[in-house]
């Protein structure tokens, strides 16, 4: 662990910061089961991850069926060097974070553990893909995260953690959801961080019924709702730490960041570590 590790109360939360005991997800505890393993893969559907940065490099994935640079498609998926994944937002081959909030996301999912650099994910050990439909400033089209959640069915990932909503409900989101769900892909997704209420009034895509559909609202160190979060009895299924989430931003730096956004892939490496389990 590194000495930034008392930041991450979402992990082990003593009162330290403030919080209360044990209002956390058990993090070490997990980690004497397993730290993860690079078996398991999860695209981070989003604004793109740095994926050279210090303490993520060593978790992100590399398409080992194609040959980086050779303007083909050798694995016939029919996009060209898509040896990182794929930027839908831009329609290339780079997925590269041009915002913050994608990489802040897989640095909670899949920090590198015990490497004496920077925070620890949920999971240790895990094999990570950006896929950006976000731009820089934030925003994407319903269009690309359709076509987003397909590639990452495509390339074969155990889950997909979607830190992103708004618009209205989309049969073609909704069905690309469904079809990930029949090959066993989890998608976790944000609740939102409006305070609505999800019952009465959706908020997708955390909102679609699906059973591969795990929507997550986030809360503070004292284990209460954040005052942010959306909720609901039937629609969210569970809150995850999401209040002054300390991990990865782009240039080998680190921020605290509020949000849905920050429960859900703690959550999404929970989901991983689970994974990692029956994945050997």
């Amino acid at each position: 662990r590194s000495s930034k590790f008392p930041r991450l109360w979402g992990m082990h939360n003593t009162g330290h910061t403030g919080g209360t005991q044990d209002k956390d997800i058990d993090g070490p505890e997990a980690w004497e089961l397993s730290t993860g393993s690079k078996n398991v893969l999860g695209a981070v559907i989003d604004t793109g991850i740095d994926r050279n940065h210090e303490d993520l490099k060593a978790n992100m994935w590399t398409n080992p069926g194609e040959i980086a640079g050779n303007g083909k498609d050798d694995d016939g998926n029919g996009f060209i060097d898509d040896v990182h994944g794929w930027d839908f937002a831009n329609n290339d081959n780079n997925p590269y974070d041009d915002h913050s909030h994608g990489t802040h996301c897989a640095g909670t999912i899949g920090g590198v553990g015990n490497n004496g650099k920077g925070v620890a994910g949920v999971a240790w050990n895990v094999s990570m893909v950006g896929i950006k439909f976000l731009s820089g400033s934030g925003g994407g089209a319903t269009s690309d995260a359709v076509k987003s959640v397909a590639y990452a069915t495509k390339i074969g990932v155990n889950f997909t953690s979607n830190s992103w909503g708004g618009g209205g409900s989309s049969s073609s989101l909704k069905r690309v959801i469904e079809e990930a769900g029949k090959k066993g892909i989890g998608f976790i997704a944000a609740a939102g961080n409006h305070r609505g209420n999800n019952d009465a009034r959706p908020s997708y895509p955390a909102s679609y019924n699906l059973d591969n559909v795990i929507a997550v609202g986030a809360h503070g160190s004292t284990g209460t709702s954040a005052s942010f979060s959306c909720y609901g009895k039937k629609s969210v299924d569970l809150f995850a730490p999401g209040v002054s989430t300390y991990s990865t931003v782009p240039g080998n730096k680190y921020a605290s960041y509020s949000g849905t956004s920050m429960a859900t892939p703690h959550v999404a490496g929970a989901y991983a570590l689970v994974q990692s389990l029956h994945s050997e």
